[in-house]
């Protein structure tokens, strides 16, 4: 079985459905998993995606705020969430295809502005869910599962448009990027994009603060797509769709692509 699977932050389901549409109409990945959907799963507008082939959904979410969906071509078992934290955010949610397949879909808190716990309440949330995250898949112990998201985390030097300019820069930290390479660790992931694209700067958001997004280039890799050991060497063809932080009305995420034989 060969399955192509996509990640994207889509900043609200309801307002961007119809990029949604016209993503899976143009690339017709077989999964798309999408986060800070900012709608309770009962809003969600399905009929489009329907349309298009995409029957299956799974999902948790919240007004106005996080929420993750995971919509499928392939039939889809619930298997659950985490409220990493205990945050009260809809932020994690887990299904299995029918091949035994596990998908973690997961948007990790963003941390605010200043990289202090002491000071910023947002910050030791943000760590506090790695942590929980790191426990959880240390006891778990998953296997054939693939972890995806936006993580808001760009771990490598190269992940950032600018190494020394963002270490005190949220998301960039070292203190981050130690967190989430014990989460990954304690998983047994593996980074699937950066299997794929070994060298090189590679982004997946860029700020609605930039008058010229792309011009300026200003971009960190914050979206993942992971792999359990057991699995990774069937992982291959991943990609950024980076034209698409360019549509009307965007998300300031671009979708990361990959693609799966199993």
């Amino acid at each position: 079985m060969s399955f192509t699977l996509a990640t994207w932050n889509i900043n609200s389901i309801r307002l961007r459905e119809g990029l949604v549409t016209r993503l899976l109409g143009d690339e017709a990945p077989d999964v798309l998993c999408l986060q800070e959907c900012k709608s309770p799963v009962d809003k969600i507008p399905l009929e489009q995606f329907q349309a298009l082939g995409y029957h299956h959904m799974v999902a948790r979410g919240q007004k106005g705020y996080n929420g993750v969906a995971i919509l499928s071509k392939l039939p889809l078992m619930d298997v659950g969430d985490r409220d990493f934290a205990n945050l009260g955010h809809a932020r994690h949610v887990a299904a299995r295809l029918e091949n035994g397949v596990t998908i973690h879909n997961c948007y990790v808190p963003a941390g605010g502005d200043i990289p202090d716990r002491a000071v910023n309440e947002k910050f030791g949330q943000k760590l506090d869910y790695l942590t929980e995250m790191r426990d959880w898949f240390r006891w778990e112990k998953p296997a054939s599962a693939i972890l995806v998201g936006d993580l808001n985390i760009a771990p490598r030097e190269d992940d950032v448009w600018s190494h020394k300019a963002l270490l005190k820069i949220v998301s960039h930290t070292p203190i981050e990027v130690e967190h989430f390479n014990q989460v990954m660790a304690e998983g047994d992931w593996h980074d699937v994009t950066r299997a794929d694209i070994p060298e090189g700067l590679l982004y997946s958001w860029w700020s609605y603060r930039a008058k010229d997004w792309d011009a300026a280039d200003k971009g960190r890799r914050l979206d993942h797509i992971w792999a359990t050991g057991d699995i990774k060497a069937s992982a291959h063809s991943s990609r950024i769709l980076r034209d698409v932080r360019g549509w009307e009305q965007p998300s300031d995420h671009a979708p990361v692509f990959a693609t799966f034989d199993l």
